[in-house]
């Protein structure tokens, strides 16, 4: 059960091989460990589970599959037909102004139990850390709120 004061606040959950570990509001959110094999931040009435290949440890110069999960309350997955999604990466620091440094056409794709997910393949330039910003609308009539997350990742 959320407390009251949080009540509108977006949460990040992380999961390990599918056990819960925690819930916290994001500004109080610190975590790091290697081991993590999905992040799940909730916005709205979307829960969006992050994963990045391989192993959430992307290379510079080298081929990283992205991938997002959309699900509306209740457990139904949005597919990426039913949403107009944007993946901005920024380079770390950034200021409000800064635009993305890539932004990659969304695709389609299927990973693990997911059919239709938005996903793309992103080279990192070099090595440090970067945002990720993903956000998306409703196409047309379908039933979930505007949503938006961020998702820090260190290039090796």
């Amino acid at each position: 059960m959320l407390h009251p004061s949080n009540k509108n606040k977006s949460l990040k959950l992380l999961l390990i091989i599918g056990t819960f570990l925690c819930v916290q509001p994001l500004e109080k959110f610190s975590y790091s460990n290697p081991a993590i094999a999905h992040e799940v931040e909730v916005s709205g009435d979307v829960a969006v589970t992050f994963h990045l290949e391989p192993n959430h440890n992307p290379r510079a110069g080298e081929k990283a599959r992205i991938w997002f999960a959309l699900t509306r309350r209740g457990g139904k997955v949005i597919p990426l037909s039913e949403c107009n999604c944007q993946l901005g990466i920024y380079r770390e620091p950034r200021s409000a102004q800064d635009p993305p440094l890539i932004q990659p056409q969304l695709k389609a794709i299927s990973a693990e139990k997911y059919q239709g997910i938005p996903g793309a393949e992103v080279i990192f330039p070099q090595a440090g850390i970067y945002q990720l910003e993903f956000k998306g609308t409703p196409q047309k009539n379908q039933d979930f709120k505007p949503f938006k997350t961020q998702y820090a990742v260190t290039v090796r």
